[in-house]
């Protein structure tokens, strides 16, 4: 997930700051008929850390902070946020099922996501495998948001803990410190709402779709998220967690969330890695 730099941190003190609400958040869940315990904090290590430690709730718990100090994304990367420039929040789920039924959550839950964006006017939002969020995917796509998920079990019960990052208001300098392009919510929509009222959009969506996931699994997410992906029918090439290096154009996505690439020894599965590079020349896999 992007950081923010000193200077932003320093442009956004000078303005008001937006801050969440748990009250606004959880009243606007309620009036679109979803029953969600809301907690919101000025400040915090990480949202999903918090969650990760509560035991089982009666039902849905959503917690967001205005700043988080140890933000994580995927592969202990570190996420920082300054107070009021993004909509940093976590969504512990329960499920009955155990680690093996949850491939394609994060997949299933960037489709929510980005659905919610689009319907708020950032129509530009597509998606990268495994769990980043792109805006202006005719510019090549500059990165908006990630998702994190992360789990806790028990006996007959599996705890996922839901994170999502997404920056908000653009921060003056982030490009330049992170040497890759950023987007930011302020640059897709106009007017920009109140980040009360997008946590609340976002929410709602998710809610439901998580209620999905837990009967249905991935399967009647697949046909979106591959509309959604940002290098649909691209070459690709991803670094395994073992480090190898597998290349081929970007051929959807299995039941299970795992990537399918086209590649000269036939089709691949990858389910899990990073990717290292994607397109330019198109044409025959790698």
């Amino acid at each position: 997930m992007a950081g923010h730099s000193d200077r932003g941190a320093a442009f956004l003190t000078m303005q008001s700051i937006d801050h969440l609400d748990a009250g606004i958040i959880q009243r606007g869940l309620a009036a679109r008929g979803e029953t969600v315990h809301v907690e919101t904090l000025q400040r915090c290590a990480s949202t999903n850390g918090v969650l990760l430690l509560r035991e089982p709730a009666k039902g849905p718990v959503l917690l967001l902070a205005d700043e988080q100090t140890a933000g994580r994304g995927r592969r202990g990367r570190r996420w920082h946020a300054s107070p009021g420039a993004a909509i940093m929040f976590s969504l512990r789920w329960e499920f009955d099922a155990g680690s093996a039924q949850l491939g394609g959550l994060s997949l299933a839950v960037g489709v929510s996501i980005a659905k919610t964006l689009h319907e708020l006017g950032a129509r530009d939002v597509g998606l990268k495998w495994p769990n980043d969020l792109l805006a202006s995917m005719a510019k090549g796509g500059a990165k908006l948001g990630g998702i994190l998920i992360e789990t806790r079990s028990s006996a007959s019960r599996m705890a996922a803990v839901v994170g999502v990052g997404l920056n908000f208001r653009r921060m003056p300098g982030l490009d330049t410190r992170l040497k890759r392009r950023i987007a930011s919510l302020d640059e897709s929509i106009d007017p920009l709402p109140a980040r009360n009222e997008v946590a609340i959009a976002l929410a709602a969506d998710l809610v439901p779709r998580l209620r999905l996931f837990s009967t249905a699994g991935f399967q009647p997410f697949k046909a979106q998220w591959e509309a959604l992906h940002s290098n649909q029918g691209e070459p690709m090439r991803i670094r395994t967690s073992h480090g190898r290096i597998i290349a081929g154009i970007a051929d959807g996505v299995a039941a299970d969330g795992a990537l399918l690439l086209r590649t000269r020894g036939g089709v691949r599965s990858v389910h899990s890695g990073t990717v290292v590079r994607t397109a330019p020349p198109r044409g025959a896999a790698a």
